[in-house]
């Protein structure tokens, strides 16, 4: 029966990975008894799948239950790595291909379902992310100011990356600054309890803006902190709204789509008076034209966690932010941070997972709440692989909007003030 639905699956359980083990259906197991990492199927057809290389596949059948997972998630990403057919940033990269993402993306980036996609995300539950986020729900890469210091906490690596971003903006007290996607608030209010700065966020999700409406009241800072709940794209400057000295995006634009992303950088532009810095922080794809993960990795992601996500190779970002109006100052790339910082939110989340059962089903029951986490124990480990392997990275890229005439804009053209001691 084996042979049949899946030709030369057992004739290849010599070649599984020595730390990885197989049950089949009917209860036969391929490789050592001993094994870190143990896959138990119940159904034929996911052998073909596993014969196939489809990883994403697999993970969803995860998800639903399908599946049985057991070891820990560093063993089974390692063996994932293995298990894998070919690179996974590799693409058809043929026109129609293209034609057809583009053609996708602008239907995918509404405002209304860019709404929809970030609540569908964002607003699981507030009590979920806080059991293996920071205190301040810092939900981007972290700055491990010495990456092989590993007595560096998540906690302060945060207050690094947060001060890290105020700095290369060289923020001062009295300045307007703007941050789009802000999250549960962290860089918002570090930047003016900080810097001094008058401060306003934009959100689509519901829960962080309520979150961070507290957390401003709490503080005493209503006079020189709000955030509201509104997209990007409604953000025009005149009478009622004054153009930003400082505007910071981080982990927002891999929400926007590839279509939209040459008018997401000229509406920043619009947004800052002349001579004015924007840093925008995110995830960048690890190959020229793919814009997810293969081996079905990026449908996994699309369908579980972030619907509408697309990402795009780093020169193209320069691109669209240079036909937006925009002209680029610095660009760092801190991939082995964001692998870091994965694992870290991947360690903590292990380490309570049932609390986080107890959590997520107060809000929907024990059967979502049970799908829900194993999709993003997979997503959080997965993710820092993925960052390991150089599949995806991320990029911090500095911008300065031109002043008229070619005069010099108030910048120093050189990295040592982003560095020096705070």
């Amino acid at each position: 029966m084996m042979s049949n639905l899946v030709p030369g699956f057992p004739s290849q359980a010599a070649q599984l990975p020595k730390d990885v083990s197989v049950q089949l259906p009917h209860g036969l197991l391929l490789g050592a008894t001993n094994a870190a990492v143990k896959l138990t199927f119940s159904s034929w057809s996911s052998m073909a799948r596993l014969k196939a290389g489809q990883i994403g596949a697999l993970a969803e059948e995860y998800v639903e239950g399908k599946l049985q997972l057991d070891g820990a998630m560093r063993d089974v990403m390692g063996a994932v790595t293995r298990l894998l057919p070919g690179n996974p940033v590799e693409s058809d990269t043929g026109w129609w291909s293209d034609f057809l993402r583009r053609a996708k993306s602008l239907a995918a980036h509404t405002p209304h379902k860019d709404a929809a996609q970030i609540q569908f995300h964002y607003d699981v539950s507030d009590a979920f992310y806080a059991l293996w986020l920071d205190p301040r729900r810092v939900y981007s890469c972290a700055y491990y100011r010495d990456l092989t210091d590993t007595a560096i906490t998540l906690e302060k690596a945060q207050e690094a990356k947060l001060d890290h971003i105020c700095r290369k903006l060289m923020l001062k007290p009295g300045e307007r600054f703007l941050d789009i996607g802000s999250g549960w608030g962290a860089l918002l209010l570090w930047a003016a309890e900080h810097y001094g700065v008058q401060a306003t966020g934009i959100t689509l999700s519901k829960n962080q803006h309520a979150h961070v409406q507290q957390l401003i009241a709490q503080k005493d800072l209503g006079h020189r902190v709000n955030v509201q709940l509104r997209d990007y794209r409604d953000l025009h400057p005149g009478p009622d709204l004054q153009p930003f000295d400082k505007i910071s995006s981080v982990g927002m634009f891999e929400h926007v789509g590839h279509a939209n992303m040459t008018a997401y950088f000229a509406k920043i532009m619009e947004l800052l008076v002349p001579g004015g810095l924007v840093m925008n922080h995110g995830i960048t794809a690890g190959g020229l034209d793919n814009r997810q993960l293969g081996a079905g990795m990026g449908d996994f992601i699309e369908k579980y966690i972030f619907p509408g996500g697309e990402l795009q190779h780093v020169s193209a970002m320069l691109e669209h932010i240079a036909r937006g109006g925009l002209e680029l100052l610095d660009a760092e790339n801190l991939r082995p941070h964001y692998a870091r910082t994965l694992w870290d939110w991947s360690n903590a989340l292990e380490a309570r997972l049932d609390e986080a059962r107890l959590v997520l089903a107060a809000d929907g029951g024990p059967e979502a709440a049970e799908k829900i986490l194993r999709a993003y124990r997979l997503y959080l480990a997965g993710s820092a692989m993925s960052f390991e392997q150089s599949w995806v990275s991320l990029h911090q890229l500095l911008a300065i909007r031109p002043l008229a005439d070619g005069a010099r804009p108030p910048y120093p053209f050189n990295r040592g003030y982003m560095y020096s001691q705070p």
